[in-house]
């Protein structure tokens, strides 16, 4: 087709990617900080750990760009110190992304970890296993559902990632121009087959990961449904 770029498309699945990897980990590590303990103020820690989920991603985008702005905290620190400023690079892109996909994550792993018995995993403290042992061979295996679907969803998140992206990342051809920003330019300039193109790839896309995590969740209470029935 006329006009069609690739390179949003492939920018996109790369910044999600990497905001994936960021956000697999820091959000199965807080999530199971934050299943197991109560302490002071641990509503409100649950609360701000969510609040991307329910911010408008501009706001985000905002706070994000007053952050790692020239004069913000993080970006005077980079700069001062490495040289490298952040803001309007590919970077950028992918801290947005994470952000704004991290409370997917980790709602999906809090929500897996709370449900395990933790019988289970007392008894093999009890056959003196050691507490990574624990986590790597009873607790996460049995969190796998959790992770696979806060995984899909997290990517999805972070591939369809617009307001926060456009506010520290911009739109610099064959740099930082992801598909919904691509969506975003085509329609204002009034090449709407352009942007129905960009949009019917990335809507496809993202509906098959919700459909896998449909039938993942179904598979699920399905064999629980069998273990309780035994």
């Amino acid at each position: 087709m006329p006009g069609f770029d690739p390179q949003p498309l492939v920018l996109s699945l790369k910044v999600a990617l990497g905001a994936l990897c960021l956000v697999l980990v820091a959000g199965v590590v807080v999530a199971r900080a934050m299943s197991g303990r109560h302490f002071w103020g641990k509503d409100l820690l649950d609360g701000l750990l969510l609040l991307p989920l329910v911010l408008p991603p501009v706001v985000t985008g905002f706070l994000l760009l007053v952050l790692l702005g020239k004069r913000g905290l993080v970006g005077a620190f980079l700069r001062r110190t490495f040289e490298w400023e952040i803001i309007f690079t590919p970077a950028a892109a992918v801290l947005a992304s994470s952000v704004v996909a991290f409370p997917l994550m980790y709602g999906s792993m809090k929500a897996a970890f709370q449900s395990l018995d933790p019988q289970l995993e007392d008894a093999a403290r009890c056959l003196g296993a050691a507490p990574l042992r624990v986590f790597l061979t009873i607790t996460l295996p049995l969190a796998l559902p959790g992770l696979v679907a806060g995984t899909l969803l997290s990517f999805a998140r972070a591939l369809g990632e617009f307001g926060a992206t456009i506010m520290v990342a911009g739109n610099i051809p064959g740099q930082t121009t992801t598909v919904p920003t691509a969506i975003y330019f085509a329609a204002e300039g009034g090449d709407l087959k352009l942007a129905g193109l960009y949009a019917a790839l990335i809507g496809g896309v993202n509906l098959a990961l919700v459909v896998l995590v449909n039938r993942l969740a179904r598979r699920t209470r399905q064999k629980q449904g069998y273990k309780t029935a035994l």
